[in-house]
């Protein structure tokens, strides 16, 4: 017999965070799992009681060591995945974040590596084609805001 398995929505917020190197090129900071060679923007699920955007400076910041800054809103991916018996509908809701200290050697646990890359490189870096779609708008908006 054929069952279906059990649907669940799962939620989490993160972010896009970026700086401006000494020569004033934008870089944006990427977790890093050197076990599946993949590299992801930093997010995870919300603690009873937080706010999306409490989440998504919190998971941020231990994730990547960086102190943050909250900006814009940017957008909302969604994917399916399975597990434990269930089927997953995950939401993760991300905003643009300016880095304001912190160092990335002071990352959780979570990844192996955290690394600062040119703005120009990210797209080519980043392992999902959800998250390349968050990084345009994000690199879209710094340049139209001329944030700096």
């Amino acid at each position: 017999m054929n069952r279906a398995l059990p649907v669940k929505d799962a939620l989490s917020a993160g972010g896009v965070i970026w700086r401006r190197d000494l020569a004033g090129m934008v870089e944006v900071a990427l977790c890093g799992q050197t076990t599946r060679r993949t590299w992801a923007l930093p997010k995870g699920a919300p603690n009873p009681g937080e706010s999306l955007e409490q989440t998504a400076i919190r998971e941020a910041q231990e994730e990547t060591g960086l102190a943050v800054a909250l900006g814009a809103r940017l957008h909302t991916i969604d994917y399916w995945f399975t597990i434990e018996g269930a089927r997953y509908h995950k939401f993760v809701h991300y905003w643009l974040m300016r880095a304001v200290g912190g160092d990335v050697s002071g990352h959780d646990k979570e990844f192996d590596e955290v690394a600062w890359f040119p703005s120009g490189e990210v797209l080519g870096l980043a392992s999902y084609a959800s998250e390349r779609a968050v990084l345009k708008l994000a690199l879209a908006a710094i340049e139209s805001a001329g944030n700096g």
